[in-house]
Protein backbone atom coordinates (compact mmCIF):
# COMPACT_ATOMS: atom_id res chain seq x y z
CA UNK A 1 0.00 0.00 0.00
CA UNK A 2 1.41 3.74 -0.66
CA UNK A 3 2.17 5.76 1.94
CA UNK A 4 0.41 9.42 2.37
CA UNK A 5 2.79 12.38 2.29
CA UNK A 6 1.05 15.80 3.06
CA UNK A 7 3.18 19.09 2.66
CA UNK A 8 2.00 21.96 4.82
CA UNK A 9 3.82 24.79 3.40
CA UNK A 10 3.92 28.47 2.14
CA UNK A 11 2.88 32.08 3.92
CA UNK A 12 0.16 34.89 3.49
CA UNK A 13 2.22 36.29 0.97
CA UNK A 14 0.22 36.17 -2.86
CA UNK A 15 3.82 34.68 -4.96
CA UNK A 16 5.47 32.09 -1.96
CA UNK A 17 8.84 30.45 -3.04
CA UNK A 18 8.54 28.26 0.18
CA UNK A 19 5.05 26.89 -1.43
CA UNK A 20 6.90 26.42 -4.77
CA UNK A 21 9.50 24.62 -3.10
CA UNK A 22 7.41 22.34 -1.36
CA UNK A 23 5.13 21.07 -4.67
CA UNK A 24 8.29 20.26 -6.31
CA UNK A 25 9.19 18.09 -3.27
CA UNK A 26 5.95 16.52 -3.36
CA UNK A 27 6.40 15.74 -7.06
CA UNK A 28 9.22 13.64 -5.93
CA UNK A 29 7.26 11.77 -3.23
CA UNK A 30 4.81 11.05 -5.83
CA UNK A 31 7.08 9.54 -8.24
CA UNK A 32 8.45 7.06 -5.74
CA UNK A 33 5.46 6.12 -5.27
CA UNK A 34 3.42 8.01 -2.44
CA UNK A 35 0.29 9.69 -1.93
CA UNK A 36 0.24 12.96 -1.82
CA UNK A 37 -1.46 16.34 -0.36
CA UNK A 38 -0.80 19.81 -0.34
CA UNK A 39 -1.65 22.31 2.52
CA UNK A 40 -1.27 26.25 1.91
CA UNK A 41 -0.63 28.29 4.48
CA UNK A 42 -2.65 31.42 2.75
CA UNK A 43 -5.47 28.98 1.76
CA UNK A 44 -5.77 27.69 5.45
CA UNK A 45 -6.38 31.12 6.76
CA UNK A 46 -6.55 29.67 10.26
CA UNK A 47 -7.09 32.10 13.12
CA UNK A 48 -4.44 32.21 15.86
CA UNK A 49 -3.88 28.96 18.26
CA UNK A 50 -5.59 29.60 21.39
CA UNK A 51 -5.49 26.82 24.14
CA UNK A 52 -9.33 25.54 25.19
CA UNK A 53 -10.77 27.51 22.02
CA UNK A 54 -14.56 26.73 21.96
CA UNK A 55 -14.48 26.43 18.03
CA UNK A 56 -12.00 24.54 16.32
CA UNK A 57 -11.63 25.91 12.83
CA UNK A 58 -12.48 23.01 9.83
CA UNK A 59 -9.55 24.04 8.22
CA UNK A 60 -8.00 23.26 11.37
CA UNK A 61 -9.71 20.12 11.97
CA UNK A 62 -9.31 19.13 8.26
CA UNK A 63 -5.46 19.73 8.69
CA UNK A 64 -4.82 17.30 11.51
CA UNK A 65 -7.04 15.02 10.19
CA UNK A 66 -5.09 14.18 7.00
CA UNK A 67 -1.62 14.64 9.18
CA UNK A 68 -3.28 11.68 11.08
CA UNK A 69 -3.55 9.63 8.57
CA UNK A 70 0.02 10.18 6.23
CA UNK A 71 3.29 8.21 6.93
CA UNK A 72 5.76 11.35 6.20
CA UNK A 73 5.30 15.31 6.03
CA UNK A 74 6.74 17.95 3.87
CA UNK A 75 7.59 21.34 6.23
CA UNK A 76 8.40 24.42 3.87
CA UNK A 77 8.48 27.82 5.18
CA UNK A 78 10.20 31.24 4.35
CA UNK A 79 12.35 32.46 6.82
CA UNK A 80 11.50 35.49 8.77
CA UNK A 81 13.90 37.32 11.19
CA UNK A 82 16.26 34.57 11.56
CA UNK A 83 13.38 31.58 12.09
CA UNK A 84 10.00 30.68 10.15
CA UNK A 85 7.09 32.61 9.79
CA UNK A 86 4.42 33.74 12.19
CA UNK A 87 1.75 32.02 10.41
CA UNK A 88 3.57 28.58 9.68
CA UNK A 89 4.32 28.47 13.53
CA UNK A 90 0.62 28.98 13.91
CA UNK A 91 -0.40 26.28 11.27
CA UNK A 92 2.11 24.04 13.77
CA UNK A 93 0.23 25.22 17.18
CA UNK A 94 -2.85 23.64 15.55
CA UNK A 95 -1.26 20.09 15.64
CA UNK A 96 -2.14 20.15 19.38
CA UNK A 97 -5.53 18.81 18.27
CA UNK A 98 -3.26 15.37 17.83
CA UNK A 99 -2.42 15.44 20.97
CA UNK A 100 -5.25 12.85 22.40
CA UNK A 101 -4.93 10.90 19.30
CA UNK A 102 -3.48 7.31 19.74
CA UNK A 103 -0.73 7.78 18.48
CA UNK A 104 -0.40 11.16 19.20
CA UNK A 105 0.96 14.12 17.61
CA UNK A 106 3.31 13.27 14.87
CA UNK A 107 4.71 9.78 16.36
CA UNK A 108 6.72 7.96 13.98
CA UNK A 109 6.08 10.21 11.34
CA UNK A 110 8.83 11.39 8.58
CA UNK A 111 9.68 14.78 8.01
CA UNK A 112 11.46 16.77 5.34
CA UNK A 113 12.53 20.12 6.20
CA UNK A 114 12.77 22.89 3.31
CA UNK A 115 12.96 26.81 4.16
CA UNK A 116 13.55 29.78 2.14
CA UNK A 117 15.31 32.66 2.58
CA UNK A 118 15.71 35.99 0.77
CA UNK A 119 19.03 36.56 1.95
CA UNK A 120 22.08 34.22 2.35
CA UNK A 121 21.42 32.58 5.47
CA UNK A 122 17.81 29.89 5.54
CA UNK A 123 19.42 27.13 7.93
CA UNK A 124 17.65 28.74 11.03
CA UNK A 125 14.22 28.07 9.88
CA UNK A 126 15.17 24.66 9.64
CA UNK A 127 16.97 24.19 12.59
CA UNK A 128 13.65 25.85 14.81
CA UNK A 129 11.46 23.15 12.63
CA UNK A 130 13.65 20.27 13.44
CA UNK A 131 13.19 21.28 17.45
CA UNK A 132 9.33 21.70 16.97
CA UNK A 133 9.73 17.73 14.78
CA UNK A 134 11.26 16.72 17.93
CA UNK A 135 9.01 18.03 20.32
CA UNK A 136 5.93 16.24 18.57
CA UNK A 137 7.90 12.98 17.84
CA UNK A 138 8.67 12.92 14.38
CA UNK A 139 11.46 11.85 13.03
CA UNK A 140 13.30 14.44 10.39
CA UNK A 141 15.31 12.88 7.63
CA UNK A 142 18.88 13.85 7.24
CA UNK A 143 18.66 16.05 4.14
CA UNK A 144 17.51 19.36 4.54
CA UNK A 145 17.24 22.08 2.04
CA UNK A 146 17.58 25.98 2.93
CA UNK A 147 17.46 27.86 -0.09
CA UNK A 148 19.34 31.54 0.11
CA UNK A 149 17.83 34.21 -1.97
CA UNK A 150 15.27 31.94 -3.19
CA UNK A 151 13.83 34.82 -5.12
CA UNK A 152 16.12 34.23 -7.68
CA UNK A 153 15.53 30.32 -7.97
CA UNK A 154 12.39 30.22 -9.06
CA UNK A 155 9.87 31.81 -11.60
CA UNK A 156 6.43 31.04 -12.56
CA UNK A 157 6.44 27.83 -10.08
CA UNK A 158 9.54 26.07 -11.18
CA UNK A 159 12.76 26.33 -10.33
CA UNK A 160 15.18 27.53 -12.36
CA UNK A 161 18.30 25.77 -11.14
CA UNK A 162 18.11 21.91 -12.30
CA UNK A 163 20.13 20.93 -9.62
CA UNK A 164 17.97 22.40 -6.67
CA UNK A 165 15.02 20.91 -8.21
CA UNK A 166 16.51 17.43 -8.35
CA UNK A 167 17.71 17.91 -4.63
CA UNK A 168 13.63 19.26 -3.58
CA UNK A 169 12.64 15.99 -5.23
CA UNK A 170 15.29 13.72 -3.85
CA UNK A 171 14.24 15.25 -0.67
CA UNK A 172 10.86 13.67 -1.60
CA UNK A 173 11.53 10.60 -2.30
CA UNK A 174 13.84 9.74 0.90
CA UNK A 175 10.80 11.07 2.58
CA UNK A 176 8.31 8.88 0.98
CA UNK A 177 10.74 5.72 1.36
CA UNK A 178 11.76 6.66 5.00
CA UNK A 179 7.99 6.54 5.78
CA UNK A 180 7.21 3.07 4.06
CA UNK A 181 9.99 1.55 6.05
CA UNK A 182 8.54 3.02 9.14
CA UNK A 183 5.09 1.87 8.21
CA UNK A 184 6.10 -1.70 7.42
CA UNK A 185 8.02 -2.07 10.96
CA UNK A 186 11.20 -1.92 9.96
CA UNK A 187 12.75 0.69 12.03
CA UNK A 188 10.60 0.20 15.20
CA UNK A 189 11.84 -1.62 18.05
CA UNK A 190 9.93 -3.27 21.11
CA UNK A 191 12.13 -0.97 23.35
CA UNK A 192 11.28 1.70 21.59
CA UNK A 193 7.50 0.84 21.20
CA UNK A 194 7.65 0.42 25.29
CA UNK A 195 9.04 4.07 25.72
CA UNK A 196 6.80 5.22 23.51
CA UNK A 197 4.15 3.88 25.80
CA UNK A 198 5.41 5.70 28.89
CA UNK A 199 5.13 8.99 27.18
CA UNK A 200 1.95 10.85 27.62
CA UNK A 201 0.60 13.65 25.44
CA UNK A 202 0.77 17.40 26.69
CA UNK A 203 -2.54 18.05 27.98
CA UNK A 204 -4.96 21.09 26.43
CA UNK A 205 -4.83 22.30 30.15
CA UNK A 206 -0.71 22.22 30.47
CA UNK A 207 -0.48 24.07 27.20
CA UNK A 208 -3.11 26.66 28.84
CA UNK A 209 -0.83 26.91 31.64
CA UNK A 210 1.97 27.57 29.78
CA UNK A 211 3.34 31.22 30.18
Amino acid sequence: MAVKIVALAGSLAEESTSLTAARIALEGAAQAGADTELFDIRELDLPMYAPGASTIPPAARALCDSIYSCQGMLWSSPLYHGTISGSFKNALDWLQLLSDRQPAYLTDKVIGLISTAGGTQGLQAVNTMEFVVRALRGWSVPLVIPIPQAWRAFQEGHALDQSLATQLGTLGGEVARAAGHFASGRLTTPEAGRAEADLQPVSDAEVRRAP
